[in-house]
């Protein structure tokens, strides 16, 4: 006699790329999926090659989805989640472009580097001229193929004129922009004051939860 199958037996999590090497934006992508039925797996962890600059595209939505379709045609079918990101600098016009946040200052750049840089590109601006905002966008793949991505503004700061104490993150460009709702850098705001200002990252996390839950298909 045969055993008869069992009823709720619940899934297996669906594996997910975080399609970058960076461990601070891997970070923060695990949070995005905190409490999904998928399981976030790094480039170290599934031994899948980063592509070759797949920074080329004209707008950083354009860059994410590259990104996430070229990382997830190496990533053997697994669902992949890539972000680009910059800030934008209204009164640098064509001195600055934030798709090259992190590479303005030279391909050999270290952190410290870019944000001395960036000081003193902003050495002869000052009060409103010393606003900025960040630009963020997240894209989705799999098999090389583009499922869904989002472009995000977030709010708008204020870039200090000294650079800040400590160690630098990888975010570099958060130490230096200012929120003025809270008159602090974006580094080092909590999540809960995050949210209160329409923080890019919030408002893309509900965007992509809301896709990976009411509209993916695994295949």
């Amino acid at each position: 006699m045969g055993v008869p199958p069992q009823k709720g037996t619940p899934k297996m999590p669906t594996p997910i790329l975080i399609a970058t090497n960076n461990p601070d934006k891997q970070t923060q992508l695990t949070q995005i999926l905190a409490g999904l039925p998928f399981t976030p797996q790094t480039p170290a962890q599934t031994q899948t090659p980063a592509p070759q600059d797949p920074e080329s595209g004209a707008t950083h939505q354009a860059i994410a989805r590259q990104k996430a379709a070229l990382w997830s045609a190496n990533a053997n079918g697994t669902l992949t989640i890539a972000t680009d990101g910059g800030l934008a600098i209204p009164a640098l016009g064509p001195q600055w472009e934030s798709r090259h946040t992190r590479r303005f200052a030279g391909p050999q750049a270290d952190n410290r580097q870019r944000l001395t840089a960036l000081l003193h590109l902003m050495q002869p601006h000052h009060g409103e001229n010393r606003r900025a905002h960040w630009i963020e966008a997240l894209a989705l793949a799999q098999n090389g193929r583009i499922l869904a991505s989002w472009q995000l503004t977030g709010p708008t700061g204020y870039l200090d004129t000294q650079p800040p104490t400590g160690p630098i993150p990888e975010f570099w460009a958060f130490t230096l922009w200012r929120i003025p709702q809270f008159n602090a850098p974006y580094a080092d705001l909590t999540p809960q004051q995050r949210q209160t200002i329409g923080d890019h990252w919030h408002r893309l996390a509900r965007l992509t939860r809301r896709y990976l839950t009411s509209t993916y298909i695994p295949p």
